[in-house]
């Protein structure tokens, strides 16, 4: 993929996070940072298939990297951590999967439809884990800081 495509898709991964983050009404710096955060993730998930890492690695790794993002920002501007990451997450659904899914189980085509649920289905548990991840993450450096600063 050239550098001009890359760059391309990521600008518009970043407009369509911030036309969804107006949708949402997010205001002012949430919205440059969720909008931020929405090109990072699909800038990961590029990454992720450039060096040919399974689908549902590739998801899990956006979304972790897009999860650590939103919970950084969010306490340095005190923000709710979902004020950042719901936006940020609409470039990365699984939209399409969904999609032909229902299109192939409408047209009968069952094993399509099983193979694209399954997979669809996977993309989805990635993201959920790569979340999970990221805010258990932050939970144990608020522990673990928390814990120094009692101990000192």
């Amino acid at each position: 993929m050239s550098v001009e495509k890359i760059i391309f898709q990521i600008a518009a991964a970043i407009f369509t996070t911030f036309g969804f983050g107006l949708m949402f009404n997010i205001k002012h710096k949430n919205l440059f940072h969720t909008s931020i955060a929405g090109g990072l993730s699909w800038a990961v998930y590029l990454l992720g298939q450039h060096l040919n890492y399974s689908e549902g690695l590739t998801f899990f790794i956006a979304t972790f990297a897009l999860a650590l993002y939103s919970e950084a920002v969010s306490r340095i501007i005190y923000t709710p951590v979902t004020t950042i990451l719901i936006a940020a997450l609409i470039p990365l659904a699984p939209g399409g999967g969904i999609y032909y899914t229902m299109y192939n189980l409408i047209d009968k085509n069952y094993p399509m439809a099983v193979q694209k649920g399954i997979q669809t289905f996977i993309i989805a548990g990635a993201m959920a884990v790569g979340i999970f991840s990221a805010s258990t993450v932050f939970r144990l450096y608020d522990e673990i800081k928390s814990r120094v600063n009692k101990n000192t």
